[in-house]
């Protein structure tokens, strides 16, 4: 019983509470973008575009949590690329956005989004400017391929408050600017 009551004390201390109930965890939009800023050093690989050998990196990140209120995140992301190809390296800017369905997998204590589809795409590069469907494949392989294995948030389980309510078992609420998970009824 005592055991039951500080618990039931420790989840209370550790809630927020909100103009809709109890928020047990919540977080923006910034820190979204903070999470995924610090993911980024994995994004900047070597990959292949059309065959071709390519150097590429992220520049800048944009979060957009639940858009005209629906349960999305969308990503806008501006990046760099030099194309090497017959021994001249091209220079590509390249502007994604992207949106998926965000899902909280408690097993590993993170949001990760499911359902993702390209927007928009915008290439500019000596020449070219405008959208280039040809890439948006490869770039959407690239993107999703990243997305299944790094969450866009993950909890800090080692704060002791966040490890136990972790252990609860909760549910997922998209709000325009923030995501809450709250307990599961």
């Amino acid at each position: 019983m005592r055991i039951l009551l500080f618990l039931t004390c420790l989840l209370l201390g550790a809630c927020k509470s909100t103009e809709q109930g109890i928020s047990v965890y919540s977080f923006t939009n910034s820190e979204i973008e903070a999470a995924l800023s610090n993911q980024l050093p994995k994004f900047k690989e070597q990959i292949k575009l059309m065959g071709l050998p390519v150097e590429f990196a992220v520049n800048d990140l944009s979060v957009n949590i639940g858009p005209e209120k629906r349960d999305v995140i969308v990503l806008g992301a501006d990046s760099s690329a030099v194309v090497n190809a017959f021994a001249l390296k091209y220079p590509v800017r390249l502007k994604l956005q992207i949106e998926g369905s965000p899902f909280y997998d408690s097993e590993k204590k993170a949001v990760f989004l499911r359902n993702v589809k390209l927007l928009d795409t915008h290439v500019d590069t000596a020449g070219f400017k405008g959208n280039l469907s040809l890439l948006d494949d490869q770039a959407m392989q690239v993107i999703n391929g990243f997305l299944a294995v790094n969450p866009v948030y993950k909890l800090n389980t080692s704060d002791p408050k966040i490890a136990l309510l972790s252990k609860l078992p909760l549910d997922l609420q998209v709000v325009q600017g923030e995501i809450r998970l709250v307990p599961a009824m």
